[in-house]
């Protein structure tokens, strides 16, 4: 058993529920422990957002390692597992993923895809929470947020490495008369792989509007999206072809179905349409999933060249 941290927020939460909690003194503060206890701290937030990068332990629970944002709502648990939609999807809180039961600091919750899991509750500060699974000796920390004063577009830009996998590939739909002739403008279609730790890009010079399954790659290589020094509103993404080097675009996303690359070398630009959005645990064909893992996205020391 994990050993008990200090959980002066419950305090607050407990005066509803004075008929029916169970008060422990540690150091003089009173920690109070009860199921509807549980309830009104898992619900005193409209979101819970997943901060991956501050887990601890070794292990990992499927569904914490996939949502960006848990909701616990009256019994049921909904997550945003996907960058497409967001905000905008189940109202902003996401999907229904399962259920949960609230215990005496505690939650058992009950996942759609990955079954019962049994978590212990801390509260970190007055709006940061902890979840340890004993399973696994892994500790997640979830952030809590109003909607109306969450900022979507900061979670969607902090990990925009993963919204370029949620489509079965990419179509480009347009190519500026602008820039130098080079050779990817042959290009049709794009796919962003994940794979742990990094990532795997496919090419392919099939004719466009052909169906998915129809689409034969030509090429696969690395590629990894990079965020710019002294200029927080800007992404590049590179795409390692043997023909072409390490070469990098500017990377914008002008609409959860869009993506243009700019080619600073050619100062040719790129717009590619998703198709075959993939939405993560639930799907027409089957059950799909994807993690997030901890990381840091390197840093590319480079100037803006595309005029907005």
């Amino acid at each position: 058993m994990r050993a008990i941290k200090l959980l002066p927020f419950w305090i607050f939460l407990g005066f509803a529920v004075t008929s029916c909690y169970t008060e422990v003194i540690i150091d003089d503060q009173i920690i109070v422990e009860s199921p509807l206890n549980t309830v009104a701290l898992l619900e005193s937030y409209d979101l819970w957002y997943v901060d991956i990068n501050a887990t601890t332990g070794n292990g990992e629970v499927p569904f914490l390692q996939q949502a960006f944002t848990l909701t616990f709502d009256r019994g049921v648990l909904l997550a945003n597992n996907n960058l497409v939609g967001l905000g905008k999807t189940g109202n902003g809180l996401g999907i229904s993923v399962g259920y949960y039961n609230p215990l005496s600091g505690a939650v058992e919750v009950d996942h759609d895809l990955d079954g019962l899991w049994l978590f212990e509750i801390f509260v970190v500060n007055g709006n940061i929470i902890e979840l340890y699974h004993s399973g696994t000796n892994t500790s997640y920390f979830l952030q809590g947020y109003q909607r109306n004063s969450f900022d979507y577009d900061q979670v969607f830009y902090d990990n925009i490495q993963y919204f370029l996998q949620e489509y079965t590939l990419w179509e480009k739909v347009f190519t500026s008369e602008a820039g130098v002739l080079n050779d990817f403008d042959e290009e049709t279609y794009l796919q962003f792989v994940p794979i742990s730790g990094g990532g795997i890009f496919r090419s392919s010079i099939d004719p466009a509007g052909i169906p998915i399954s129809q689409v034969q790659w030509d090429y696969e290589g690395e590629y990894q999206v990079f965020d710019v020094r002294n200029d927080l509103t800007l992404k590049t993404l590179t795409l390692d072809y043997d023909f072409l080097g390490n070469d990098y675009f500017e990377l914008y996303v002008p609409n959860d179905n869009t993506i243009e690359l700019y080619h600073q070398d050619s100062g040719t630009l790129y717009e590619f349409k998703g198709r075959g959005f993939q939405q993560y645990l639930k799907s027409d064909k089957g059950t799909i999933s994807r993690k997030r893992t901890k990381q840091q996205l390197p840093v590319m020391d480079v100037k803006r060249k595309r005029k907005l």
